[in-house]
């Protein structure tokens, strides 16, 4: 109870800079796999695709999304988030209407990477950026909370969507989202009316990282640490991702219907929201680096019950299983690198993060489509991807105590 008294009492008193962090999540779903992903089936069959040609065509718009992130994402440490922000949502929003007014199969590669460039990368990490650098010693429940709009989104989206579809063509919903998107930019706009510019920010509040310095991109990229946990984190958008973007064929091949599937998907979201605050009060505990081996373990495990499952039930408790992990991702890596790197340039630091875990949700989809087309059945790929999890998963444990050792007294 007392937890909870704390985190209304922290909503209240910071209730215009969290909005912001929960509207920007929110609205980083236009880009997010479990929204395209519902209209997979549609985009196959309007535009003759393979499950193997469709993969690859969002390899490829992810993959460069990944790489323009790795420029873009900067931009964070030099921008204030009411301008930044602003112009994100209203290229997101005409992404959507790119994606309901193509007709060219060609042209899907640069309608997947404006949707996943805006939405999943920018819009994302703007949000995990500005709540990162104006939350320091809240900075794990701050993050539960702005990841709120993420969970709304995926409670919400892929159960409306595919019900909206029995009554309104595919693409008239993607002008639904256009039409949202530049409604909230106002919104964006009034809540940010007193925000501080991101240079401010870093003299009067800043938080150091290891060795008592704020770390630039080029020396964290030299550290050990970054490279030690970049492959680990990247699996669970790159294997999380594969399942939702297959999510239509492997209802079918489980032989149930894409609706009753996706029925289930609420469950995982309520774990998500309970996970994410139970791990933002964690962090704050007892640190990132001390929970981070830990939150793929449970995503093991689901993959493995989706092996299994030979009902919706057992679907279900999978999606569960994935929803506490998703509570970890949504949190665990931004703390992490703001604490062990420092503030003053974890925009910079987060962008070159961000597109390798983009480039990981990227390689996921068209390697997993590549591999149903020549036989290699998505039931079977599941264990593969529990392993990996497991492996790395371990491989965090000796780099993070090393590091944790240089961290400042304080931390």
């Amino acid at each position: 109870m007392r937890a909870i008294t704390s985190y209304l009492g922290f909503i209240r008193e910071n209730a215009p800079f969290l909005a912001v962090g929960v509207l920007l999540s929110f609205l980083s779903s236009f880009g997010q796999t479990f929204v395209i992903a519902v209209f997979a089936g549609e985009i196959r069959a309007e535009f003759g695709l393979s499950h193997g040609d469709w993969g690859v065509i969002y390899m490829i718009g992810t993959g460069a999304s990944a790489a323009v992130m790795v420029f873009a994402g900067g931009l964070t440490d030099r921008f204030r988030v009411r301008s930044l922000g602003i112009a994100t949502v209203g290229l997101l929003a005409l992404a959507c209407l790119a994606m309901a007014f193509n007709t060219y199969a060609s042209a899907l590669v640069v309608v997947i990477f404006a949707l996943r460039f805006f939405g999943q990368g920018m819009a994302s990490h703007i949000s995990v950026v500005a709540i990162s650098r104006w939350f320091i010693k809240t900075r794990g429940r701050a993050l539960a909370i702005s990841a709120l709009g993420f969970m709304l989104a995926e409670a919400a989206m892929p159960l409306t969507f595919a019900w909206l579809k029995s009554f309104v063509h595919w693409r008239h919903i993607w002008i639904g989202c256009a039409v949202f998107a530049v409604l909230m930019m106002p919104v964006l706009w009034r809540l940010l009316r007193l925000e501080r510019t991101p240079q401010s920010v870093t003299k009067s509040e800043s938080a150091l990282g290891m060795d008592s310095k704020h770390w630039t991109r080029m020396e964290a990229l030299r550290h050990p640490l970054f490279w030690a946990l970049v492959p680990a984190m990247s699996l669970f958008p790159a294997f999380a991702t594969a399942f939702w973007f297959h999510q239509v064929h492997f209802a079918a091949i489980k032989g149930w219907d894409h609706i009753s599937l996706v029925a289930v998907f609420p469950l995982g979201t309520f774990t998500f929201m309970a996970s994410t605050f139970l791990f933002g009060w964690a962090i704050d505990r007892f640190g990132a680096g001390r929970l981070l081996p830990l939150y793929l373990l449970p995503l093991a495990a689901a993959f493995v019950v989706h092996w299994y499952a030979p009902t919706v039930a057992w679907a279900a408790l999978g999606v569960i299983l994935m929803g506490f992990a998703g509570g970890g991702q949504a949190t665990l890596p931004a703390a992490v690198w703001s604490g062990y790197y420092g503030t003053a340039h974890i925009g910079s630091i987060k962008s070159a993060a961000t597109a390798l875990m983009v480039l990981g949700s990227a390689i996921g989809p068209g390697l997993s489509g590549w591999l149903i087309d020549v036989g290699f059945g998505f039931e079977q790929q599941l264990l593969f991807y529990a392993t990996s999890f497991v492996i790395g998963a371990a491989g965090m444990v000796l780099p993070l105590r090393t590091a944790s050792k240089r961290l400042p007294v304080a931390a």
